[in-house]
């Protein structure tokens, strides 16, 4: 049975964790994923242990039910088959740093003059304005220059790096997905395309609204274990035994 998203389909110039996470959901729903690699440096996830044979387990996971295609996008004739290929897909989804498509002829203003109806989505560490735009990040950067690391983890010991990829996932591929899938309602409600410009910090600052509305509110600095949900109060972690 065909996917609730099997009308779309998707170009993926994304790598590591948000962008391809995104465009497996998409694929997941149903749409058709197309993977744009460069064949001379391949995507990082395709190194990481553990391998099932010769394949990580990642590259795996993150790229199922996907194809890929391998294209050296600084030369001219790669630009023109994705220009051809644009003209019968409907998403672009690319976490360059901003500029770095529009210098390869492949931005969005140019690729929308092809097809009107694109939906252009550019994952990024702080979006595609403002002063950090330029800057390299990773997932506990964004967590914790938005806070969050603020009041995450114990007073004796300060903040953890988290088991999970939460401003990777949460704010980039979640945040991808939700900005996608709404330029697409917008579409076939007015035949246009749109610009979805996803920022892994701005969405974090948004995911800690909760501790933003306690000090908003009641003055209430978040820090460790000083609030309702973060061990301040009975809602925590505690060692237990199971006795036969």
């Amino acid at each position: 049975m065909p996917g609730p998203l099997s009308s779309l389909k998707v170009l993926d110039f994304s790598t590591l964790i948000p962008g391809p996470f995104a465009s497996m959901m998409l694929a997941d729903l149903g749409a058709e994923v197309l993977r744009i690699e460069a064949p001379h440096r391949p995507d990082l996830i395709r190194t990481m242990p553990p391998f099932a044979g010769e394949v990580s387990a990642w590259q795996a996971l993150l790229n199922r039910s996907k194809r890929s295609v391998a294209l050296d996008l600084k030369k001219p004739e790669a630009g023109e088959i994705i220009k051809r290929l644009v003209q019968t897909y409907d998403i672009v989804l690319e976490q360059f740093r901003p500029g770095v498509m529009d210098r390869l002829g492949l931005g969005y203003d140019t690729l929308s003059q092809i097809n009107p109806g694109l939906i252009y989505c550019a994952i990024t560490g702080y979006g595609q304005t403002g002063p950090y735009k330029d800057r390299a990040g990773h997932d506990l950067n964004f967590l914790a220059l938005a806070g969050v690391m603020s009041h995450t983890g114990r007073k004796t010991e300060g903040p953890f790096p988290l088991g999970v990829q939460v401003a990777d996932i949460g704010a980039g591929a979640f945040g991808a997905v939700s900005g996608i899938l709404a330029a697409v309602i917008h579409r076939l409600q007015t035949g246009e395309g749109q610009f979805v410009d996803i920022s892994m910090f701005d969405g974090m600052v948004a995911w800690n609204s909760l501790a933003t509305s306690h000090y908003l509110v009641a003055r209430q600095n978040p820090e460790w274990e000083n609030m309702l949900l973060n061990g301040g109060s009975f809602y925590d972690f505690y060692r237990s035994e199971l006795k036969s």
